[in-house]
């Protein structure tokens, strides 16, 4: 075919194919709408393939046989949004949305109505074009930088590479993964013995992260795009016609929206979509309502994490009924031996799930669940699968109460239910579930903080005796990390220099990932900071202990009994001999006092998940300059500090005015 055809004859028809299957691509993946069989497009497909192989100057950027990049990425640059990509406030029940309907007309004082679309469960990203060309994509990350996806975007068939018209804008929306390509994805996944994934969303994220192109346009991944965020040369008055626009100019919107004038009328479109999420497609997980012209938007206008004008109604978490089969036992670090409801699978708020926690043996017998029983699971939160209740009306008539365990599953030896405890305790200090427990804890983020030895790696290290106790993880010589499996020479490398800085932790990480109970990260900070030497804290007096403000009697008893154990104190000296610092490295409470700084005697409450600190570190960082850092807001409150997906806490210090900081802010004051 192709040697029939001079130079511009192919190039006539290279134009015309790119033209033609850009068309039928928009009919088939945006419009759902297509107008030739897959054959045809195919051979069209092919055909345009073997044109570009003849004459590759006329390969095209935009080419839909360019969606795909011939390499693996080496990974993902961080992009800054040149508006944020805020997050929304959430409502849980009509009279929420009623108050923020009374927010808004407060804020406007002048009529506006209420555009309604449908809350999709994806990842959010952002999609540049100039004139027309795709130019870039970008996830949200913390809503100020996100992640550049670009490549792996590019290979989504519902984005289109060139608009209708040639013009420049940034539009955000939503990938996500259809409910049919998701059973596809974790049916193959299973026949090949890979893992499954847990739910659409967390295919369609995962989708968009990894590494290869290739990957991404073999999932079938699509795209609902619900804002304007920036567009040059067109006037927009509304939130509906920045939606019809994006339709005009090929873009791909939830055509499940509407206009409504009244709450009254929001609501019944929630109830409705409640009652059709399940037949959709997609997932969704509720309702996103925006006042609709631009103009009463502005007037409103946003908080530090969130517009005025919008808030996002979420379903209620689901339940299901299903069938306990059995009850699986896990010991903690402590000893505690937890049970978790294995059960017939079943669909809840999107998820198979097989497994709900019982929590305790207490709660168990308090709900009489019997093995058999027809049990009733919902998600806390939408995130954790529990068992609520049992229903008896289909409990067997040959139901036996279940017996519980006596013995630790790990290393057998006898339960203990203590008086003050509502599960179930193994008190042998040697249990094999125990030291790897404590062992994950010693390495843990906000302990010792020593990266690349997960779960996994511990376990590992603990089966091969390489590692018995927290002190032996700084003999470990290359040769052994080596021995574990899929460790290779640099995995060993980073892991033998992440425990070799941990050794310069300061006294209170130490303190904490010793795991001794009733002992607390904050704990650990006041010990380290009262004592300053482990060796003053290991002779402390109970009632030192007891002194410091916020510990108290039990504290001071664990702490004491702890430290008079023979094997801790050869622990100590094991830690000693191989150089793990012993002393506090952060300022006293003399020198905070003399600190002079932005946050110097001011009570300040954390909300939300951040990007730079851990909690916790970020509660130092402002103790150390002089803050008092509480839980909860109130009156006395002088800051929130407002990470992501804040919740009540921000709700509540509007509604105080107390004044909210954004992370970067804090950032900013601590730099100077």
């Amino acid at each position: 075919m192709t040697k029939k055809m001079d130079f511009d004859q192919a190039r006539e028809r290279v134009d015309e194919l790119v033209t033609l299957l850009d068309q039928y691509s928009h009919q088939y993946y945006v419009l759902d709408q297509p107008t030739i069989p897959d054959e045809e497009y195919d051979r069209l497909y092919r055909e345009l393939v073997e044109l570009e192989e003849t004459y590759p100057t006329l390969v095209k950027n935009d080419s839909p046989t360019q969606r795909v990049g011939g390499s693996l990425l080496e990974g993902f640059e961080k992009v800054e949004h040149d508006t944020p990509m805020l997050s929304l406030d959430n409502a849980f029940s009509k009279e929420e949305l009623i108050d923020f309907d009374r927010r808004v007309s407060q804020l406007i004082e002048r009529p506006c109505t209420y555009h309604c679309e449908l809350k999709i469960d994806g990842l959010a990203v952002s999609l540049k074009y100039e004139k027309g060309k795709f130019k870039q994509a970008v996830t949200r990350g913390d809503g100020s930088v996100g992640e550049n996806v670009t490549v792996n975007v590019k290979a989504i068939r519902s984005i289109p590479l060139t608009l209708k018209e040639p013009v420049t804008l940034e539009t955000r929306g939503e990938i996500y993964m259809p409910k049919s390509s998701f059973v596809a994805l974790n049916q193959k996944r299973e026949e090949q013995g890979e893992a499954v994934f847990a739910n659409p969303r967390n295919a369609a994220a995962g989708t968009i992260r990894n590494l290869d192109p290739k990957v991404t346009a073999s999932r079938n991944l699509s795209v609902f795009l619900y804002s304007l965020a920036q567009l040059d040369d067109k006037e927009i008055e509304s939130q509906s016609e920045a939606l019809q626009l994006l339709d005009d100019l090929g873009l791909k919107t939830n055509p499940e929206r509407r206009v409504f004038e009244s709450i009254d009328a929001v609501w019944a479109f929630v109830e409705e979509y409640q009652e059709k999420r399940t037949t959709l497609p997609y997932e969704i997980d509720g309702i996103v309502i925006k006042v609709n012209e631009l103009d009463n938007q502005e007037k409103a206008g946003y908080t530090v994490k969130a517009p005025r004008w919008a808030i996002a109604y979420k379903f209620p978490a689901e339940e299901a009924e299903t069938l306990l089969r059995s009850v699986e036992w896990t010991v903690g670090r402590t000893g505690v031996v937890t049970p978790t409801a294995i059960m017939d699978p079943v669909q809840l708020a999107g998820t198979t799930v097989q497994r709900a926690s019982l929590h305790n043996v207490d709660l168990m017998k308090a709900k009489d669940i019997r093995l058999k029983d027809t049990v009733v699971v919902r998600k806390a939160g939408d995130i954790i699968p529990e068992v609520v209740k049992v229903n008896k009306d289909k409990r067997p008539e040959d139901s036996q109460p279940y017996a519980y365990p006596t013995h630790c599953p790990a290393c057998q030896s006898e339960l203990m239910h203590l008086d003050d405890e509502v599960a179930l305790r193994c008190m042998n200090p040697s249990c094999s579930a125990q030291a790897k427990e404590k062992l994950t804890h010693f390495v843990s983020r906000n302990a010792m903080n020593i990266d690349g030895l997960g779960e996994r790696i511990v376990a590992q290290l603990y089966d091969q005796s390489l590692v018995k106790d927290s002190a032996d993880l700084y003999y470990l010589e290359k040769e052994q990390l080596l021995t574990l499996d899929k460790i290779a020479d640099k995995s060993a490398d980073n892991m033998l220099s992440a425990i070799e800085r941990s050794k310069e932790n300061s006294l209170e990480r130490l303190v904490f990932g010793l795991g001794i109970r009733h002992v607390g990260a904050k704990a650990a900070r006041l010990l380290a900071e009262e004592f300053i030497t482990m060796e003053q804290l290991r002779k402390a007096p109970k009632e030192a202990i007891e002194a410091i403000e916020g510990l108290g009697e039990t504290v001071a008893e664990s702490i004491q009994a702890f430290f008079e154990l023979e094997e801790v104190d050869r622990l100590i000296q094991k830690l000693k001999e191989a150089s793990v610092n012993m002393e506090y490295k952060g300022k006293r409470k003399e020198e905070i006092e003399q600190v002079s700084s932005y946050f110097s005697g001011k009570t300040v409450v954390i909300t939300g998940k951040l990007e730079h600190y851990t909690r916790d570190e970020l509660e130092q960082k402002l103790t150390d300059l002089g803050a008092k850092v509480t839980g909860s807001v109130s009156k006395n409150t002088d800051y929130l500090i407002a990470g992501e997906d804040a919740g009540s806490k921000l709700t509540k210090a509007q509604d105080l005015e107390v004044p909210v900081l954004t992370e970067q802010q804090v950032l900013e004051e601590i730099d100077e």
